[in-house]
């Protein structure tokens, strides 16, 4: 081989390739890895999962059901029919992985339109930076350096349907540069893909003694998208098609505070890996047609429609591991007079399926015509790379600077 990575790089690589999981396992990985039940979900990109701003990422990152604000087109674009402001836009800054490296981050900008009573446009640009890599040849040898980024730009289209249903829909193009072309067999190349969003967004008035409140409940079908490759001979991967549910209740303590519970459930869309079929030497056993034999599970090699399918039946474990595939989110906000936030959250993921497990805790704070919010990860599990995340926030909403001119 003429190059390669660094190892310090090719380790922050192969982290964020694996979804920044704490158990890091390839696309191949081994059937001793499944026997064991350590059987995680992997695709390609999986930055389009990462909360990219501060308040679902303080929550827990749950948002799929939350009240809708500018950047409701990572969660659920369809809640955008309902936002009360005429335009805003809000940009994100998020350091990842800072404890292993300091020259990742995640930037995002996001904004909206409302076209008319019932519609609202929205868009948004996520850009991903995986700091500087150092090539080398077989000797050591310095030969070339490279950033590799990844990038996805959305425009979507939200509609309110009646008085308390809206329905969304996204598409989106995504850009994933890990190498520069620099491949010493002149293979290598940068992945492309286009997917949609589909959702739908309910909220009603509720009543609870002598509590006014608002109950919500939200449904994100993400990334439904073609699969994509990093070379002309390499297989192609599937992205993380994504489906997300949840509710979020909001209660009004009195005329200054408010009170807002919400959970999220989240599941890949993607195909679990089998278990293959080996002898007694522990070679794998292959069927006519060359190919490993499936002792459970399904086979991967799929279509996406097939895939998004098979995802909820395929695992070899059956049901039970099913529903160690779902990931949990649960989040409290508080607000005080409109004003001031607080933020709580908890994230669980399946030992066996990642092992993500942290707390997040946030502020917000609206001031004039701009809102700051910022939040904080604290992971339960020792030396996990996403201990310590800091995501920063600010937004703008237009209508509120025209007022403001207005009282000047």
């Amino acid at each position: 081989m003429n190059s390669q990575f660094s190892t310090r790089n090719l380790a922050l690589i192969i982290f964020t390739l694996l979804g920044i999981s704490q158990v890091g396992l390839a696309q191949n990985q081994t059937q001793q890895f499944a026997r064991t039940g350590l059987n995680p979900i992997t695709t390609s990109v999986p930055f389009l999962l990462i909360a990219p701003e501060s308040r679902g990422g303080a929550m827990g990152d749950a948002g799929v059901a939350s009240s809708p604000d500018a950047n409701s087109m990572h969660w659920n674009c369809s809640k955008l029919a309902f936002i009360e402001k005429k335009s805003g836009v809000s940009v994100a800054y998020t350091p990842w992985l800072k404890t292993l490296v300091p020259d990742i981050a995640l930037a995002y900008l996001s904004g909206f339109y409302k076209i008319s009573s019932k519609g609202t446009i929205g868009t948004s640009l996520r850009y991903f930076s995986l700091g500087e890599i150092q090539f080398t040849n077989d000797q050591n040898v310095n030969l070339n350096k490279f950033t590799p980024n990844e990038f996805a730009y959305d425009i979507g289209y939200s509609h309110r349907l009646n008085k308390h249903f809206s329905g969304g829909l996204t598409a989106r193009y995504i850009y994933s540069n890990l190498t520069g072309g620099f491949d010493p067999q002149g293979a290598g190349k940068a992945a492309n893909a286009v997917a949609a969003d589909l959702s739908g967004y309910y909220n009603t008035d509720i009543k609870l003694g002598s509590k006014k409140g608002v109950f919500a409940a939200g449904i994100n079908i993400s990334n439904l998208g073609n699969k994509v490759r990093y070379s002309d001979s390499g297989k192609k991967n599937f992205i993380p098609s994504n489906l997300k549910l949840g509710t979020s209740l909001k209660l009004d303590v009195d005329d200054y505070n408010s009170l807002t519970i919400m959970v999220d459930f989240n599941k890949l869309l993607v195909p679990t890996l089998p278990i293959y079929a080996t002898d007694s030497t522990g070679k794998y056993i292959l069927d006519s047609d060359g190919n490993k034999k499936i002792e459970r599970g399904r086979n991967p090699d799929v279509s996406v429609p097939q895939g998004v399918f098979q995802s909820f039946y395929d695992a070899p474990g059956g049901f039970r591991e099913e529903l160690t595939e779902i990931n949990i989110s649960a989040g409290l906000e508080y607000w005080y007079d409109k004003q001031f936030a607080l933020r709580a959250g908890f994230f669980y993921e399946n030992p066996n399926k990642g092992n993500r497990q942290y707390f997040t805790l946030g502020a917000g704070l609206k001031y004039s015509i701009f809102n700051l919010d910022f939040s904080y990860l604290v992971s339960t599990m020792r030396n996990n790379p996403l201990d310590n995340t800091l995501r920063f926030t600010l937004s703008f909403a237009f209508d509120d600077i025209k007022d403001e001119k207005k009282e000047d």
